[in-house]
Formats: C-alpha cells, structure tokens, sequence
C-alpha cells in the first residue's frame, strides 16, 4: 500500500522540478510510510526514501515500514539533515509549508554550505493524494463512523433532564473508549441551551433543561482514520427548536441529493446555503458546509465558498449546515458521505429525519 503511495507522489515531486521532498507532517508521514511515531521525518526521492526518527521510535519505525529506510537521529533535522544530503547531488530540496518558520530558518542556515541547494516551499502536495481514500482507508472511516453511530444510541438510553454537558460529554468519550476509537480526534462537543448557538462549544457545568436544543459533535478514531458526526435534539417539546430543525434539515438533504462529482465545492455549499437564505437564516451560517475526514477530522476537500476543490470520486467528507441564533441556540446535522459513482453516499446511520417523530427527542 506505502509502495503505491510513493509511486504516485514521486511523479509530482518531478512536476516541480525538484530533486526530493522532505515531509515533516505527522499525518503525511503515516500515510506514505505506515510510521504513527509522534516524532520524526521522511525524505523522498526518485531514489531514496528515508525515514528519520530519534532512538524512541527507530523499532517501532522499523516494524510499521516497508518501504523505508530507517535512520536513527539525534537532535533537530538542522543537525543531520546537510550531513546525509551532502553528497546526493540534490539542487532543489522541497519542504512542507506547515514545517515551523523557525526551523525552515535553521535549515536555511545549515544547508548553505552545500552548493546550488535551493528550499522549495510545497502546497498541498501529499493532501491532495490523501483526499481520494483507497478502499482500505474507507472501511476504517466506514468503522469509526458505526462507532459514533453507536454512541448516539448509548446517548438516547442515557440522558435526561439535570445532566450536566461535561456529564454527558464524559460518559460519550468513556463509550468510544471503551468500544475501540483510540484517543477521540476532537473534544467532544455537548452543548445545551444557548450554548448550543457556539458552533464549537467546550462542554460545561450547565445543566440540561426540557425543549431546549441539546447538540452532540464527536468523532472516533480507528487505526488512524477519524469520523464526524453531528445531532441536534431535545428532551421535550419545542415549536422553535422544531422550526429550525426542519430547515436545517432540509438543507442537509437537499446538498445530499445533488452533489455531484466533478462540482465544485463552492456550489456544493451554495445548495444547502440556498436553502438557509432563503428561509431567512443567511446571517445564522457562518461556516462552510463541510471538509474532508481521513487520517485528520480536517482535511481535503473543503467545502465552503471560499474553496478551490473540485468534488471527485473516492472523497469522504462531511455535510454539516447549521443555524446558530445567540441567546437561544443552535442546530447542526452532520453526516460524514463518500462519493462513489458520481453521487453521495451517506455513511452515517443515525436518525435525523422521519423516525425523529417516534422518539422522544424533538
């Protein structure tokens, strides 16, 4: 699977002209060396494929690489990197723009003496490769997804009214933890009452009353690979609450329906943006309707009206429109979908629509 990898990225490190790529993205790493150190460094040429890492990690990097040649390091890639380079014949060595300013700087100051090396900043490049999932990658997005769905039941057999949000919060988290996520990929986001009008609310000590919107956004991580989801509801009975719901709804599924592959993602957010303006709520959605999920819970695609990507099949992201009114509340649909034949597929499970009127919620 690396060996793939490295086979396609290695013709877009010759479209720039340039002789190797250093990446220094965790997620970048893992995903074209199989490496989940929390510390170290690739190098990829036409070549050579290095992967650099501190005696912490060289056995481990060793047992999750194939593809690899592991080296042991000691101290900043200021202070090994010229050393190896040195005799490679290299002109123009490209780097991550994410790499920190000051250690760009430092290898700027170590890599002069060698002749003719020039620092290429690269955009994008290992990103846009992680945006189409391979089959192996969607079967565990596929995993954390039914995850999440059965923390969202494990929620309905839970709560009531006079939980507190970090209650609840604690009790969602200590589920997925306990059903197989490694680490959750974001904190948990319980939000209640007007709380719930923060699009990323921090759980409190609030606690939760009757018919007031009630929003849940969590995600669980399977061997790498995230899920997103987002439910709004409530315990009892709420004629505003359901008004909202509805329209965001909606919106939801009326961008469902009709993306497609080969649309731009700005008139992907302009279908369920349409829906919300002319319900008269344009000025209650501020963020984009959604973003891809992978080995980040942001990642590529991003789909919202100031995004340059192109819908293709093989994406996984999210559609998550949301009206957010201050002092009262808000409400947020999110569904993590994959393209596949040139339409969505929805990976979530989870009621949203007609069972809600069996349930007590809303």
């Amino acid at each position: 699977m690396t060996l793939n990898r490295l086979q396609k990225l290695r013709p877009r490190i010759a479209e720039k002209s340039l002789d190797a790529l250093l990446v220094s993205q965790s997620e970048n790493q893992r995903y074209l060396s199989g490496f989940s150190g929390s510390s170290g460094w690739l190098l990829i040429s036409d070549k050579h494929a290095f992967l650099a890492t501190d005696s912490r990690y060289t056995e481990q990097a060793k047992k999750e690489t194939a593809n690899f040649e592991v080296l042991q390091i000691r101290g900043e890639v200021s202070h090994w990197l010229p050393e190896l380079i040195s005799d490679l014949d290299w002109h123009r060595l490209g780097f991550e723009t994410s790499l920190p300013f000051a250690t760009y700087q430092q290898l700027g100051e170590v890599t002069k003496p060698i002749p003719n090396l020039e620092l290429v900043p690269t955009v994008r490049m290992i990103e846009n490769l992680r945006s189409i999932k391979e089959a192996a990658e969607l079967e565990l997005i596929s995993k954390a997804v039914k995850l999440t769905d059965e923390a969202f039941e494990y929620l309905e057999e839970i709560i009531h009214p006079g939980m507190k949000e970090k209650e609840v919060a604690w009790e969602i988290e200590n589920f997925l933890r306990h059903n197989g996520s490694e680490a959750v990929p974001f904190e948990i986001i319980l939000a209640s009452g007007p709380n719930s009008a923060l699009p990323h609310a921090h759980p409190t000590e609030r606690v939760i009353g009757s018919g007031e919107p009630v929003l849940i956004d969590m995600g669980a991580k399977i061997d790498g690979y995230c899920s997103d989801f987002s439910r709004t509801f409530s315990l009892g009975r709420d004629k505003r609450l359901e008004e909202v719901y509805h329209i965001v709804l909606e919106a939801q599924l009326f961008a469902i329906e009709r993306i497609r592959a080969g649309m731009s993602a700005v008139n992907a957010d302009e279908l369920a943006r349409e829906i919300i303006n002319r319900a008269g709520y344009s000025a209650y959605f501020g963020h984009s309707l959604g973003h891809g999920i992978g080995l980040e819970v942001h990642e590529l695609p991003a789909l919202g009206p100031n995004s340059q990507d192109i819908l293709t099949d093989g994406m996984v992201f999210t559609i998550e429109p949301g009206i957010y009114i201050a002092g009262w509340g808000g409400v947020r649909i999110e569904d993590a979908v994959t393209l596949e034949a040139g339409k969505v597929r929805v990976l979530s499970k989870s009621w949203k629509d007609k069972v809600y009127r069996e349930r007590r919620f809303l």
